[in-house]
């Protein structure tokens, strides 16, 4: 969002759905409206102290931190599929990349 409490950017954001793609991996995009006030992620930190490209990415969860929080179980099987794709084609599309 505008506060930067996240580490996913228009380049990251678009070599992760390319991976999802190019994988056959649904994924599900979540954007915080400007109004309402978020928690944040480490990415942020972690990308302005080693300059790695980095996206915040997660498994979707129903009730986060509540004492029912749930989630797909498919969710985690095409989590794992993603990254392999992302071990196998990431070299490519960096290289194919001009940003």
């Amino acid at each position: 969002n505008q506060n930067q409490r996240y580490a996913t950017n228009a380049e990251t954001g678009f070599i992760l759905r390319e991976l999802a793609r190019m994988g056959g991996v649904p994924i599900q995009e979540f954007v915080v409206r400007n109004d309402c006030p978020c928690g944040s992620t480490i990415g942020p930190i972690i990308s302005a102290k080693v300059g790695i490209r980095t996206v915040d990415l997660g498994i979707p969860s129903l009730s986060m931190h509540s004492i029912r929080e749930t989630m797909g179980c498919e969710d985690v099987t095409t989590n794992a599929k993603l990254f392999t794709t992302f071990f196998k084609e990431f070299g490519k599309l960096d290289q194919s990349c001009k940003f």
